[in-house]
């Protein structure tokens, strides 16, 4: 048959090698396909599993092949590997993202400087609706970026919804050194709790669900107040759990709470950024004041004519 190809068609003994190499490589994976998807539909029964199993097993398969066949066609496996190597690591990311599911469409991420709700999934790339950039909070920035699915093998990937599905949130307050600070302290510890003192005992469930699989050891889950100085006034830092999606609106609530109790407080001023003289011999502590100097006789005296 090689001969009678040869003498009628013209093709050489390495091209029809290749064009038959070809044909069986497509044949014995479509044969694969079908053996591996038959034992799958007889064991199981979920469309859903059954849906991924097979997209998973078509695309793994369309890589082996263009794989294989390339590797036939094109001179020199080194260069073939080179132009196939982001297409080759995308399509293992994808199938990694599936497997593995360090998430799905609708989780919240962050991979990379990329961050935002995935979107969509696809073949060789995944798509973010960013959140963040330019915009303040995590909130839309009405960019789609399109990253590729290689990328779960690089960089760092956050999910805010696996695992552990609430965020810890700090709203820094600042009031002067002047102020009464314990009793601001009280006031945004009310608030912190009127706010957020709700989602402590959803959380310690899901936080016992999460130890399962997770080493996660919080010992305090309910809203807290920490104290520290900066250097014009004193920082009360609120602490809080919250839901990744909530966590903006939550901070502008808990915002308007402060500013309006602090209005009502006249012992409580909100601190800026200032530039102060302080002078230690009025304002310091009285023990700790340095005694005011006294002229010497001989200087009082009248300077010699």
């Amino acid at each position: 048959m090689i001969d009678w190809l040869q003498a009628h068609l013209g093709m050489n003994p390495e091209l029809q090698t290749r064009l038959l190499t070809t044909l069986a490589t497509i044949v014995g994976l479509w044969i694969v396909h079908r053996v591996v998807l038959a034992v799958v539909y007889r064991r199981v029964h979920d469309p859903r599993i059954r849906y991924r199993w097979r997209k998973t097993l078509t695309y793994l398969l369309y890589a082996a092949g263009i794989v294989i066949v390339g590797r036939m066609w094109f001179a020199g496996s080194a260069g073939l590997a080179i132009a196939l190597k982001d297409p080759v690591s995308n399509l293992a990311g994808w199938a990694f993202i599936l497997w593995r599911r360090p998430f799905e469409v609708g989780d919240r991420v962050q991979i990379g400087p990329h961050a935002g709700d995935v979107i969509d999934l696809g073949l060789f790339q995944f798509t973010l609706n960013e959140i963040g950039a330019w915009v303040q909070a995590d909130q839309s920035s009405g960019r789609i970026i399109h990253v590729p699915n290689g990328k779960v093998f690089t960089d760092p990937v956050a999910n805010y919804n696996k695992g552990f599905r609430y965020i810890w949130n700090e709203v820094p307050v600042v009031v002067t050194f002047e102020s009464d600070w314990k009793k601001a302290k009280q006031i945004l510890g009310t608030i912190a709790v009127k706010h957020a003192e709700h989602l402590t005992a959803q959380a310690e469930q899901d936080l016992l669900a999460a130890s399962q699989q997770y080493l996660i050891n919080y010992r305090k889950l309910t809203p807290i107040v920490y104290t520290s100085v900066v250097d014009y006034g004193v920082q009360l830092t609120i602490r809080y759990l919250i839901e990744p999606r909530k966590r903006r609106g939550t901070e502008h609530a808990i915002w308007e709470d402060i500013l309006t109790e602090f209005a009502a407080a006249p012992d409580i001023d909100l601190a800026y950024h200032t530039t102060r003289g302080f002078k230690y011999t009025d304002e310091g502590k009285p023990a700790l004041r340095a005694p005011p100097v006294t002229p010497h006789r001989a200087d009082l005296a009248p300077a010699d004519e």
